[in-house]
């Protein structure tokens, strides 16, 4: 193996942690819901979406193989108020994330042990999101990024190469005759249609919080290994996750299309029969003796979604206090201190409160996971605008800052969640 190649197996991993963290909500039931829904009709929305979101996702990664900081650091730099706003958006939308990829994790593990019965009054998700929680800050703890890093690598080649083998399967299944592969007008001005497309958009294929995380990971990948990724290959590690997650997300497309699109058949609102019903797109296809498989890759990558969730807001709200104290040096030490503890510790009982009020019957499940999705969607605009302005500034080397084409793309991507959320404001007026 060339020098090259085992330099840039050193740089590998924040990008896969960058997948795996997308690939859960946004694919697994946001994306299968397009299909089941709308046919192929919004795969269209779900590529213009990771198009115009790929410049502010990646500068994450760049900013912090260029300058040796994090996205931060690049806030800090913009004055005090840009961290003060990434403070109030990240607070406004820290507890119903958390919450919804926790309840998801949670509701297909029950699905696939058989766990139905309720305790205490709440039932078994509940319960079991209380575990998870549990075993992600031991993990935390205990292996810190390394286990993170290794984690993940595993399950999102498990789940990809299920999801891939189950779309093959059920390619003959869809009714390309028949079936949309546009939008219909409706879809843009139907107010549940709309609040469905915002909600996909909002995650597609995650929401911005998770470039200043990258950022983070990047940091920690490079203490761990002892190796300073070169721009290039921070860029590289994350275009592989990227490129990945788009093609997963077109699967569970055509997953929810092949075999749910004019079925009759519904998702359901509680989420545990959503599970299964999940599971069963892909035993449909696959057969029956594949569904603890199934189920375990589901649940597994889901997991994997949690605890990279219940990393990324403790590791970002603790660099954040660090950064209103004063500048962060490059090769400062990844953040492990009473800040990252106590803002896991509140997270985690945040986030349980809502999932024990949404499936008491304050909340329906697919309208808790919108709520969390469209508020992502309404704060993209400030977050990509501050990703542009940090990897522009002048502490950023000029060889390693965004060519003109990059910065175009940048400028549209911005424009296109701005406009796309008034849009979406106007509706809701009426």
């Amino acid at each position: 193996m060339g020098g090259e190649e085992r330099s840039f197996l050193k740089a590998l991993g924040p990008g896969l942690l960058w997948a795996g963290a997308a690939v859960g909500v946004s694919h697994l039931v946001q994306s299968t819901r397009a299909g089941a829904s709308f046919g192929l009709g919004l795969v269209v929305v779900v590529l213009a979406a990771n198009f115009f979101k790929y410049p502010a996702f990646q500068f994450g990664p760049r900013y912090a193989a260029a300058t040796g900081t994090s996205l931060l650091e690049g806030y800090r730099r913009q004055g005090r108020w840009a961290l003060v706003l990434y403070a109030v958006l990240t607070a406004g939308t820290m507890f119903t994330v958390q919450a919804v990829v926790t309840l998801v994790t949670a509701a297909l593990f029950a699905a696939l042990l058989g766990w139905s019965s309720p305790f205490l009054g709440l039932p078994a998700p509940f319960w079991l999101a209380v575990l998870l929680l549990g075993l992600c800050a031991g993990l935390l703890l205990v292996g810190r990024y390394r286990w993170l890093d290794r984690l993940n690598k595993v399950v999102v080649l498990v789940l990809t190469l299920t999801t891939v083998a189950a779309t093959l399967l059920v390619l003959p299944k869809v009714p390309w005759r028949s079936i949309p592969l546009l939008p219909d007008a409706s879809a843009f001005t139907d107010p549940r249609s709309v609040a469905f497309l915002v909600a996909l958009v909002g995650w597609m294929p995650s929401a911005f919080d998770i470039s200043i995380w990258h950022s983070l990971w990047t940091l920690a990948r490079r203490e761990q290994t002892g190796h300073a990724p070169r721009v290039k290959e921070a860029v590289l590690d994350f275009d592989i996750g990227y490129l990945g997650t788009v093609l997963l997300a077109l699967c569970f497309v055509l997953l929810g299309a092949g075999v749910m699109y004019g079925s009759g058949e519904a998702f359901d609102d509680r989420a545990a029969a959503f599970a299964q019903q999940v599971i069963a797109l892909y035993t449909r296809n696959l057969g029956a003796w594949a569904a603890p498989l199934i189920g375990l890759a589901a649940g597994t990558v889901m997991f994997s979604t949690t605890l990279t969730v219940a990393d990324g807001f403790p590791r970002a709200l603790s660099g954040l206090a660090a950064r209103f104290r004063g500048p962060e040096r490059p090769g400062e030490a990844t953040v492990r201190d009473r800040a990252y503890w106590g803002a896991l510790l509140v997270l985690a009982a945040g986030s349980l409160a809502i999932i024990g009020y949404a499936l008491r019957g304050g909340a329906a499940f697919k309208a808790l996971v919108d709520l969390a999705t469209s508020l992502s969607f309404l704060t993209a605009p400030a977050l990509a605008w501050l990703n542009h302005r940090a990897i522009h500034a002048a502490e950023v080397p000029a060889e390693h800052r965004p060519s003109r084409a990059l910065t175009a793309w940048s400028v549209s991507g911005i424009l296109f969640s701005t406009a796309f959320a008034a849009w979406y404001l106007k509706v809701l007026a009426g």
